[in-house]
């Protein structure tokens, strides 16, 4: 039986021992004598200092919250992050990957011409979209609060979501963040850095189902090796 090979991409620094473990738990459930190869690559990778300043988000800007190596939180640019994203794809379409696995529920990406792309966010946009149909209040956890208020144009819904901001990376308080959101009947969490523990947390607050990204992307990934 063939092994697949993965590309794991983050839009921080590797490895991200948060997330592509818990992933990969998940993918191979139940069939853990074939795994998949992971190779984890990740944009700010090999930047330090004045180098990750040049990325960070300046006021106004649409941004993306992400992980350093070190566990620490950064706020970087999101023009500037996809730039030197769609560099890194266009650089791992040329390796032999079967599947690029990209940890980001907010990027725009170009396509590539040898590789299969697995886009967080559309997977759970439309995931959500599918379910929202019939939920009268939707409610979305994002890592920022300047992300709650361009929201709106960077994902478009049929219908309003109300949205609270959580960081995944600098310690927030799940549940008390989550309870803004008890009048809710659909809820997700709407970054790859939520955790398994990060759900259980907003559960105790509230009394709708939750969904959290990374298992979406892990569902489909499941499917595909």
């Amino acid at each position: 039986m063939k092994t697949s090979r993965l590309a794991f991409v983050t839009i921080g620094q590797t490895p991200r021992i948060d997330l592509v473990p818990e992933m990969v738990s998940e993918i191979v459930a139940g069939r853990e004598g074939n795994p998949p190869e992971i190779v984890e690559f990740g944009v700010l990778d090999g930047l330090s200092g004045a180098d990750l300043d040049a990325l960070r988000a300046e006021p106004g800007e649409h941004s993306f919250a992400t992980r350093l190596a070190d566990g620490s939180e950064i706020v970087t640019s999101k023009d500037r992050t996809e730039e030197r994203l769609n560099r890194l794809l266009q650089d791992i379409d040329s390796k032999g990957f079967d599947l690029i696995v990209l940890l980001c529920t907010g990027t725009k990406i170009e396509p590539l011409a040898n590789t299969l792309v697995v886009e967080a966010q559309r997977i759970v946009d439309s995931t959500v979209e599918a379910l929202a149909q019939s939920a009268r209040n939707l409610g979305v956890i994002l890592p920022l609060e300047r992300q709650v208020a361009d929201f709106a144009e960077r994902h478009v819904f049929s219908r309003n979501a109300k949205a609270v901001a959580a960081s995944p990376y600098a310690g927030d308080d799940m549940a008390a963040r989550a309870a803004a959101l008890a009048d809710c009947d659909l809820i997700v969490m709407h970054c790859m850095g939520y955790s398994a523990a990060m759900l259980e947390a907003v559960r105790t607050s509230v009394g709708a189902p939750v969904l959290l990204s990374r298992r979406l992307v892990a569902g489909v990934v499941r499917q595909m090796v």
